[in-house]
């Protein structure tokens, strides 16, 4: 027992990555492979899944080939896997071939369908059964738009060879070498076709989209067994026969990476968008203030579910600045700009680049900078940027403590973007909270790895989990509170100015 350790793949919106854990939940190795974003029209996002598949393989040799000699491949007990979630694959069970490019959560191509299905009337129907909103953001409408406009897709779900998958799914399927077409209630959840009360697709919701039954996945729990890595895999022979115990989607596995087991814990992650999750036990919240609610993770017949406001940009500003801007050449560069200057300058940045989530859901809306004069130069702009993330959680936080009644006082933080001190440090004053940040920021792979962990026997207990959890850092708010709702009102009115600019 002392010398088993635990794989987690994680795979996200721009990389896949790949990490060794310990008993203790330490970090052994890890191994990360970016991968190329498409964008075919404006407000489309797209991903090759090949690409997503072969990045997670890679990332996955990489570190087999950096544990080599150090750790006997015998003492790896289980994977867990954990995926950006919504985004959405179909593929030919006969050749394993996909029909078309993933569509990504980001998406906004079926904006216009989900305006039409409230128009029609449908919107209360779907929140009710689903937890969810009306949104483009989710799979149910993407698997629509592959079916009405792929004309393979509808041939082969007629033959019965039509696969749908969440990006979990895909990898499972290809992992154990076509044998396990499974999802969790978690990644279930987040389709618009999954009735999270009664824990079953729900034929109803199908049928309003025409998404054949059929094509859909078995929904088993977080852990369980949902397969052996197959023989034959390139570069992963020597892994063969290692069961996948857990799979759940990106942010809750955070939720349970970050130990918040208690009703009432909370944590945000700092990724591509910014999620912030709490835990509300074995009772789904109905939500008041346009958040969602949903399973958090499943372990046997023991259900907690969660509710969630989503940001849609977060560190994808960040990239932004970098990559399209091109007026920083990294990540740490911005912020050390950002800490050059003591504000912003009365810069605004609204990051609606593919529309606004929760507590908005406006898929018109549009990203805008307001507040430049001529005095604002590159380290206001910067500022902005690394400004507006803890922005949209502020309006998150807001949404969540009307639904729930409390009034945060800590907030558990993890992601790539929570290891800029001066983020978090904003994040404290703008949420006028502490912000506990953990030694160990990998809290979404960690989840993935604690699930299988815990199904396969490497830990007894959620408690022995707890006790792995280590502080890195504490930060508490230091902004006077009255400057805070003053610069707050100046994000709200900035928000305004960026609804509904584009025309549905």
């Amino acid at each position: 027992m002392p010398n088993q350790y635990v794989l987690a793949l994680d795979q996200g919106t721009t990389s896949s990555r790949a990490i060794l854990f310990d008993r203790q939940g330490n970090v052994v190795a890890r191994a990360q492979k970016e991968y190329e974003q498409l964008y075919p029209q404006a407000g489309w996002v797209e991903h090759n899944p090949m690409e997503i598949l072969y990045s997670q393989m890679n990332a996955l040799e990489l570190v087999l080939g950096e544990i080599k000699g150090r750790v006997n491949l015998r003492d790896i007990a289980c994977m867990g896997i954990t995926n950006q979630r919504e985004t959405t694959i179909l593929w030919d069970k006969q050749t394993g071939r996909p029909v078309y490019n993933a569509i990504v959560w980001q998406c906004r191509r079926t904006a216009d369908m989900c305006e039409q299905l409230k128009r029609d009337g449908h919107e209360p129907l779907i929140k009710q059964r689903t937890g969810l909103v009306v949104d483009a953001y989710f799979s149910g409408t993407k698997i629509k738009w592959i079916l009405d406009n792929v004309p393979a897709a509808r041939e082969l779900a007629e033959q019965s060879r039509l696969l749908f998958g969440t990006v979990e799914t895909w990898l499972i399927w290809n992992f154990t070498g076509g044998q396990s077409h499974v999802t969790d209630y978690s990644n279930a959840s987040r389709t618009m076709l999954f009735d999270v009360d009664k824990l079953c697709w729900d034929e109803e919701l199908c049928a309003l989209l025409g998404v054949p039954m059929h094509i859909l996945p078995k929904v088993v729990p977080s852990g369980a067994m949902h397969g052996e890595l197959a023989q034959g895999l390139i570069g992963l022979t020597e892994l063969a026969g290692v069961p996948i115990t857990g799979a759940i989607g990106d942010q809750p596995a955070a939720l349970f990476g970050q130990a918040c087991f208690s009703p009432g814990m909370a944590k945000n992650t700092y990724g591509t968008g910014c999620f912030l999750l709490m835990n509300t036990g074995t009772k789904r919240v109905q939500s008041q203030h346009n958040l969602l609610t949903g399973v958090a993770w499943s372990l046997g017949d023991e259900i907690t579910y969660a509710i969630e406001g989503s940001a849609f940009n977060a560190g994808s500003v960040i990239q932004w600045l970098r990559d399209e801007l091109k007026l920083v050449d990294s990540a740490e560069r911005c912020g050390e700009l950002a800490e050059s200057v003591d504000s912003a300058n009365g810069v605004y940045l609204v990051p609606a680049f593919t529309g606004l989530g929760a507590p908005y859901w406006d898929m018109y809306a549009r990203g805008t900078m307001v507040g430049l004069t001529r005095g604002v130069n590159r380290a206001h702009i910067a500022r902005a940027v690394i400004e507006c993330i803890p922005w949209q959680l502020c309006d998150l936080l807001a949404a969540m403590e009307a639904d729930a009644g409390i009034k945060f006082t800590e907030l558990r933080v993890d992601g790539g973007a929570s290891v800029s001190d001066i983020m978090m440090q904003l994040q404290a004053d703008f949420s006028q909270a502490n912000v506990n940040r953990p030694r160990v920021t990998e809290t979404t792979a960690l989840g993935a790895a604690y699930i299988a962990g815990l199904t396969a026997g490497v830990w007894n207990s959620k408690d022995e989990i707890e006790q792995n959890r280590q502080v890195d850092r504490v930060f508490v708010p230091q902004l006077p509170r009255q400057q805070r709702n003053e610069l707050y009102a100046g994000w709200q009115k900035a928000v305004q100015r960026s609804l509904a600019w584009v025309e549905s």
